[in-house]
């Protein structure tokens, strides 16, 4: 099927003989009914998947498979409550996930909403009204005032029509179209009515290659914490099974009972495998996200909240975002014997106020802040003629004072051409209008004269643009101070967006977007200059700097003339290195289409950069789902707000970068854990395998391992509310130094278990049952102090202190650990008394300073860079531990 770009330069009769279509009697019926078999109902087609499935994948895959496994270990020696805890472990996550990918799901269901519902359709000579579902190529249909184009047409009859399509393309003003221009599918008409021929219908339409990319970005959709959970979790797993795959051998070789063995071995695993790691970081992003939400952040997907913390480039839409979208008259420009005040007066007696027109609403709220606006209001309308893009004015015949007048105002060089050129310097004139241009300003002529004079009176121009909103320039400067890189993405023209971006300090590289699609003329522009310098010099003498500054002047000429002309798709053709590389250096780009934003995006992160994209239409929302943080800005289309995994309710960036703060507390908080939580694994794994092999001793009992478990892992849960640095640049998951840190900090926790035990064995020679419970106490008190080693990269008292609620919740469960042991869990093992109590908390406490000073010293090498582990060493180590390794 073609698609609306196909017609663009056909004329109105090639597309009628190409459609097979009649202007004056339509499609027969007939016809349609076979077009409607060929091309398919003008709707986005709905594939959904069955709840039975979707519920199943939740159970499928590495992560549940981890927790699976522990259920079915836990189970297979009868422990049932820790087979319970595992279970609601499992269904706790299966069901938050559930629940986001059912919001996720409404981005295409409000997508295929916004279709319209009805269309005016001539069929075999007779307009009627049908659903628009039914509409097919080929059919002729009416458009009039507040309409939603039902799909892509080709204009056809009719003066014109004003239509706003700033949902799709980004366009911050209405457009005007007249016959043999095409409009798109979902753009609404503000004025106007035209006959137009439907040229394609749901996927195939310009809105429909939007629903597209939405589909494509939620298939390609990645999750760098879901990618993390799985490497820690299989790391643990491999850790694990090699190290109680040795005891076993080792013990089976020693002639150890094999059912015991079996069950001992079992416990250790379900204890060592993290299955509380997805459920514990996933309470801290939504202990998170309710944060966000009193920062006026709503959070659609959790994951979305680690992203944020990693976003290195935000791709920020200009219109409504950066901008206030709402035209502002700039610094106005009159003619000798004028004010401002003049100016601004003729032009609001040439406007009617109450048809809302986007360009005359600034006009009049001028007036009211200069205290001028009842002076119009003394003023009467007698007659008054609309802009049209014939004329490219508007008039109106005013009576002020029982004196008439005849008002226009519209584009400059329409109003300038009526007016006495005795009264002005119109290269003046021109200039300024130029200067307007380049600095993206959507300028209006106003003049006027008595009806009995013929030439008009010029009093000047009035510079229109889209200001800035106030906090937009300080939240850029606060971002860069963060290490997130702000770049502009915007419909409207390179002008607009080049004086948007010089006054807000974004840089000064914006570009067309036409540098992606290959549909660039810089070459053609710098050789009409370098061969126009040549020809100068030969055939006219003129010295080099002569024959430099005209060639300049007729580059410029001709670059105007390829604005207009239509060059060959892909003349210039980029490496895809090349490509990425422009987007890089780029500040932003201009004059985008819905799959610009999408292909910058996907470029950024072909790059290795973490992306946030915000945006407020239609035409943001494949860009928004393709981003790693998708953000929809305050006032933002249901589409947006579907797409994007962020919502901000307040407008502005400055939301963004609070939201970016607390992202990166969030994600502090979740590194603390991870790093304790290996360390863990490495330390209670590591000890008890070792001590197993070297003593041929069980140094804690299979009912200790299941306590410690749960006193380990529910009251850590509490760090989602812990006090965190933030950090001053963006941050990932560096599962290098995680796993080095984690490792160290897990080999101190080995060496500081084992040579209590050796103590306990070979010095004091306790009895097997005392020194089993002295241990568990030991793993208890110890456990919960590597949290305060691990929350800060920092020596363990510097700022930020733990949070009361994490230490109520840490200090507790130690204190309800040592009850335990000090009285033998109420006949459960040998009570160990409190001398040895005290004892234990004092040598925990002593080791605990010690590995403060392991992990400064780790830090210190690591940032250094002279670890032993240096990148480029132990590829496959690094390959388990993280697939790339981030410097600091």
């Amino acid at each position: 099927m073609a698609t609306v770009d196909e017609f663009k330069d056909k004329s109105i009769e090639e597309t009628l003989k190409e459609l097979q279509t009649e202007l004056k009697n339509g499609l027969s019926e007939e016809k349609a009914k076979e077009l409607l078999k060929k091309y398919g109902l003008n709707e986005i087609p709905e594939k959904e998947e069955p709840l039975w499935h979707r519920v199943f994948r939740r159970f499928w895959g590495p992560i549940p498979w981890m927790i699976e496994i522990a259920a079915i270990l836990s189970a297979s020696v009868q422990k049932w409550e820790d087979f319970t805890i595992i279970m609601i472990l499992l269904f706790v996550n299966a069901g938050v996930d559930l629940w986001q990918e059912h919001k996720a799901l409404s981005a295409l269901k409000v997508l295929k909403e916004k279709l319209a519902k009805k269309s005016i359709v001539l069929r075999d000579g007779k307009w009627k009204e049908i659903d628009a579902r039914y509409i097919v190529p080929g059919d002729i249909i009416k458009l009039k005032i507040g309409d939603i184009i039902p799909a892509d047409v080709k204009l056809v009859e009719g003066d014109f029509i004003l239509i706003d399509q700033s949902a799709l393309t980004g366009e911050s003003l209405p457009v005007t179209k007249k016959a043999g221009d095409v409009a798109y599918a979902n753009s609404i008409v503000k004025q106007g009515d035209m006959i137009a021929i439907v040229v394609a219908t749901g996927l195939n339409t310009y809105f429909g290659k939007t629903v597209k990319l939405v589909a494509k970005a939620e298939r390609e959709e990645r999750s760098h914490f879901q990618e993390m959970v799985i490497k820690v979790g299989n790391f643990l797993i491999i850790i694990t099974l090699i190290l109680v795959g040795f005891m076993i051998l080792f013990e089976l070789n020693r002639g150890a009972n094999w059912v015991e063995l079996l069950r001992f071995s079992l416990v250790l695993t379900v204890a060592a495998i993290p299955v509380a790691l997805p459920a514990v970081l996933t309470v801290t992003m939504a202990v998170g996200a309710l944060y966000l939400a009193k920062r006026q952040v709503i959070v659609s997907r959790l994951a979305s909240i680690e992203e944020l913390a990693g976003v290195d480039i935000l791709c920020s839409d200009k219109t409504g975002t950066l901008t206030k979208n709402q035209m502002t008259v700039s610094v106005p420009f009159t003619v000798d014997g004028y004010k401002s005040e003049d100016l601004m007066f003729y032009a609001a007696l040439a406007s009617k106020e109450e048809n809302k027109d986007p360009i005359e609403i600034p006009i009049f709220d001028w007036l009211k802040k200069h205290n001028l606006y009842e002076k119009v209001k003394q003023c009467s309308q007698k007659k008054f003629t609309p802009f049209d893009p014939v004329r490219k004015r508007t008039e109106a015949l005013v009576e002020c004072s029982g004196e008439k007048i005849i008002v226009t105002k519209g584009a400059p060089q329409v109003i300038i051409e009526l007016c006495n050129p005795s009264e002005f310097d119109k290269n003046v004139a021109y200039q300024r209008v130029e200067e307007f241009a380049e600095n993206g300003f959507r300028t209006l002529g106003v003049a006027f004269k008595k009806p009995e004079e013929e030439e008009f009176h010029f009093v000047g121009l009035i510079p229109l643009f889209d200001p800035p909103r106030e906090d937009s320039k300080p939240a850029i400067e606060e971002a860069k101070k963060y290490g997130v890189e702000v770049k502009m993405i915007t419909g409207d023209n390179i002008a607009v967006a080049k004086y948007i971006a010089k006054l807000l300090g974004i840089g000064d590289k914006i570009y067309s977007a036409k540098e992606l699609r290959g549909e660039t003329y810089e070459e053609y522009v710098i050789l009409a200059q370098i061969i126009t310098k040549a020809l100068l010099q030969v055939e006219e003498g003129l010295s080099p700097e002569e024959a430099e500054n005209k060639a300049k002047k007729i580059a410029k000429l001709v670059e105007k003339e390829l604005e207009g002309a239509k060059l060959p798709s892909g003349t210039v053709k980029r490496h895809e290195s090349e490509i990425i590389r422009i987007i890089e250096e780029a500040n932003g780009f201009a004059e985008v289409f819905p799959e610009d934003k999408y292909f910058i995006v996907d470029k950024l992160q072909k790059a290795d950069h973490i992306v946030g994209m915000t945006g407020d239409g239609v035409n943001d929302a494949p860009a928004l789902r393709k981003a790693d943080c998708g953000i929809a800005v305050s006032n933002a289309t249901d589409a947006a707000r579907a797409a994007a995994a962020l919502v901000l309710l307040a407008p502005g960036l400055m939301v963004i970068v609070r939201a970016i703060e607390i992202a990166r507390e969030i994600f502090g908080r979740m590194e603390a854990y991870t790093i304790y939580r290996i360390a863990e694994t490495i330390r209670v794994v590591f000890f008890m395998a070792l001590s197993i092999m070297i003593f041929q001793f069980y140094p804690i009992t299979a009912l200790m391992i299941i306590i410690l478990a749960l006193l380990n892992d529910i009251p850590i849960l509490s760090i989602a509310y812990d006090n965190s640095k933030i950090s001053p640049k963006p941050v990932r998951w560096d599962m290098y130094e995680i796993n080095i840190m984690a490792f160290w900090l897990g080999v101190a926790g080995v060496i500081s278990s084992f040579t209590l035990f050796f103590l306990l064995v070979e010095y004091w020679k306790l009895p097997e049952d005392l020194i089993q419970s002295i241990i568990f106490t030991k793993l208890v008190v110890a456990g919960h102090g590597t949290i305060y080693n691990t929350r800060v990269k920092d020596w363990f008292w510097k700022k930020p202190w733990p949070s009361p609620i994490l230490y109520v919740a840490t200090f507790g469960t130690r204190i309800l650990g040592t009850i335990i042991a000090v009285y033998g869990g109420w006949g459960l093992f040998t009570p160990v008394g409190w001398e040895w109590a005290i004892f234990i908390w004092g040598y925990a406490i002593a080791w605990f300073l010690f590995n403060d000073v392991v992990k400064m010293a780790i830090l210190k090498m690591y940032w250094e860079k002279k670890f032993f582990f240096a990148p480029g060493h132990f590829t496959w180590l690094k390959k388990e531990m993280g697939e790339k390794v981030h410097t600091k």
